[in-house]
């Protein structure tokens, strides 16, 4: 008898990919999107949510859950173990060389193709033609609040990085006065806060007065007018890691499962960043390709 159950316990660890035994995974989360996520939380399981609204809410956040559910419902049951700090491009080596296997922020996917020999990716999250950006300023500089049209950008400066290549195309596709390079988006956003730099482009967040505050930085949405920015979002999976494969089947049967239930766009609506374009003016009609 005892004999049975050791050979019964061992055939359901195989069958389970042991991951009772697995040590979470360790994935790297920049602080303000991991202090957002804990608070949305407020002690819920990410696993079992419904609701998305709250005022914690974010793209960023909606990520996160979006794709611990869809792993859910895609039959990989890992868990992670998240390390916040200072996030940067390091993550993508880490992709690459299997040091980490996925990344809880979506990227563009020409951004993703450049590591296509290195990383899955996923079946589009936010198609092209959906994403849509605000321009976010600090609320003194009153020249960014007088903005109507797109010739008024002339006398402007924005903050971007061309490592994010279809923001950086957009940005540099505007007829602005200066494009300035800063790698870091937390520079960025502080930037623009001291007003060295005119804006930014943020996704929309459920903010009912625009604004957007993050420790000493406060930035305010200039109401009534989106950028497109013209690509598709995808979670990307590294090739080396061995879960890898694993993880990527499963990640792509939950989003079609999701997709079918609407709970994609649910998400992303009641996070602020799916908007009614009908009541926006979109300045670049014919963005870069």
């Amino acid at each position: 008898m005892f004999k049975t159950c050791c050979w019964l316990l061992l055939l359901w660890l195989l069958q389970s990919g042991f991951s009772v035994l697995a040590k979470p995974l360790t994935i790297y989360i920049r602080d303000d999107v991991y202090q957002d996520y804990l608070a949305f939380l407020n002690g819920r399981d990410v696993l079992e949510l419904t609701d998305f609204s709250g005022s914690f809410m974010r793209r960023d956040v909606a990520d996160m859950v979006l794709l611990q559910q869809a792993l859910k419902l895609g039959g990989f049951h890992q868990s992670f173990q998240y390390l916040p700090g200072k996030v940067n491009f390091r993550n993508t080596k880490m992709l690459e060389n299997g040091e980490l296997l996925l990344s809880f922020d979506t990227y563009w996917l020409s951004d993703a193709a450049k590591l296509s020999d290195k990383v899955y990716i996923s079946s589009p999250i936010v198609k092209r033609g959906q994403y849509m950006a605000g321009i976010y300023a600090s609320p003194k500089n009153s020249k960014v609040f007088a903005i109507k049209k797109l010739d008024d950008l002339k006398q402007l400066t924005a903050v971007s990085t061309p490592k994010w290549h279809t923001d950086w195309a957009t940005l540099s596709a505007l007829p602005l006065k200066e494009l300035i390079r800063e790698d870091e988006w937390l520079s960025q956003a502080r930037m623009v806060h001291m007003q060295w730099v005119d804006f930014m482009l943020m996704p929309f967040y459920p903010s009912t007065d625009g604004s957007f505050v993050l420790e000493q930085i406060r930035l305010q949405l200039v109401p009534g007018l989106a950028v497109l920015l013209d690509d598709s979002r995808h979670f990307v999976i590294s090739k080396q890691h061995p879960q890898g494969k694993q993880a990527y089947i499963a990640l792509n049967k939950g989003l079609a499962l999701l997709e079918q239930q609407g709970r994609i766009e649910q998400l992303y609506s009641q996070a602020g960043f799916f908007i009614d374009q009908k009541k926006y003016k979109v300045l670049n009609t014919a963005p870069a390709q």
